[in-house]
Protein backbone atom coordinates (compact mmCIF):
# COMPACT_ATOMS: atom_id res chain seq x y z
CA UNK A 1 0.00 0.00 0.00
CA UNK A 2 2.75 2.47 0.94
CA UNK A 3 4.80 2.11 -2.71
CA UNK A 4 1.12 2.22 -4.48
CA UNK A 5 0.06 5.31 -2.26
CA UNK A 6 3.91 6.71 -2.77
CA UNK A 7 3.25 6.54 -6.79
CA UNK A 8 0.42 7.98 -6.72
CA UNK A 9 1.54 10.90 -4.41
CA UNK A 10 4.48 11.88 -7.25
CA UNK A 11 1.68 11.18 -10.16
CA UNK A 12 -0.94 13.42 -9.05
CA UNK A 13 1.28 15.86 -7.29
CA UNK A 14 1.29 18.20 -10.01
CA UNK A 15 -2.49 18.79 -9.70
CA UNK A 16 -2.16 19.66 -6.17
CA UNK A 17 -3.77 16.76 -5.06
CA UNK A 18 -2.61 15.35 -1.92
CA UNK A 19 -2.41 11.67 -0.63
CA UNK A 20 -2.52 9.77 2.74
CA UNK A 21 -2.12 6.28 4.31
CA UNK A 22 -4.35 6.15 7.04
CA UNK A 23 -3.81 3.17 9.17
CA UNK A 24 -6.38 2.40 11.66
CA UNK A 25 -6.74 0.27 14.28
CA UNK A 26 -9.63 -1.09 15.73
CA UNK A 27 -13.18 1.10 14.79
CA UNK A 28 -16.54 0.56 16.28
CA UNK A 29 -18.06 -0.41 13.38
CA UNK A 30 -20.87 -3.07 12.41
CA UNK A 31 -17.89 -6.15 11.39
CA UNK A 32 -19.17 -8.10 14.24
CA UNK A 33 -22.55 -8.36 13.10
CA UNK A 34 -21.92 -9.59 9.95
CA UNK A 35 -19.88 -12.50 11.33
CA UNK A 36 -21.89 -15.67 11.20
CA UNK A 37 -20.00 -18.50 13.38
CA UNK A 38 -20.53 -17.48 16.37
CA UNK A 39 -18.27 -18.43 18.37
CA UNK A 40 -15.92 -16.00 16.31
CA UNK A 41 -18.75 -13.67 16.53
CA UNK A 42 -18.83 -13.89 20.16
CA UNK A 43 -15.22 -13.42 20.29
CA UNK A 44 -14.50 -10.26 17.91
CA UNK A 45 -17.91 -8.26 19.96
CA UNK A 46 -15.36 -8.77 22.60
CA UNK A 47 -12.02 -7.84 21.47
CA UNK A 48 -14.43 -4.41 19.92
CA UNK A 49 -15.33 -3.47 23.73
CA UNK A 50 -12.08 -1.55 23.40
CA UNK A 51 -12.45 -0.31 19.62
CA UNK A 52 -12.57 3.57 19.17
CA UNK A 53 -15.99 5.15 18.04
CA UNK A 54 -15.95 5.99 14.34
CA UNK A 55 -16.51 9.84 15.08
CA UNK A 56 -13.23 9.16 16.41
CA UNK A 57 -11.72 7.97 13.13
CA UNK A 58 -13.50 10.66 11.41
CA UNK A 59 -11.66 13.41 13.19
CA UNK A 60 -8.44 11.84 12.19
CA UNK A 61 -9.79 11.63 8.60
CA UNK A 62 -11.00 15.78 8.72
CA UNK A 63 -7.07 16.35 10.04
CA UNK A 64 -5.28 15.39 7.87
CA UNK A 65 -7.62 16.51 4.85
CA UNK A 66 -7.63 20.22 7.01
CA UNK A 67 -4.05 20.93 6.44
CA UNK A 68 -2.96 23.77 4.47
CA UNK A 69 -1.93 23.44 0.76
CA UNK A 70 1.83 23.26 1.86
CA UNK A 71 1.49 20.26 3.99
CA UNK A 72 1.23 16.82 2.96
CA UNK A 73 0.29 14.49 6.09
CA UNK A 74 1.74 11.39 4.24
CA UNK A 75 0.73 8.59 7.11
CA UNK A 76 -1.06 7.64 10.26
CA UNK A 77 -0.59 4.98 12.26
CA UNK A 78 -4.57 4.87 14.40
CA UNK A 79 -5.26 2.76 17.16
CA UNK A 80 -7.49 2.37 20.45
CA UNK A 81 -4.26 3.51 22.92
CA UNK A 82 -5.79 -0.15 24.71
CA UNK A 83 -5.09 -2.10 21.60
CA UNK A 84 -2.05 -4.52 21.83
Amino acid sequence: VRVISEGLRQEVKPYGIRTTIISPGMVATELPDSISEPDIAEATRARYQAAVPAESFARCVAFAMGQPDDVDINEILYRPTSQE
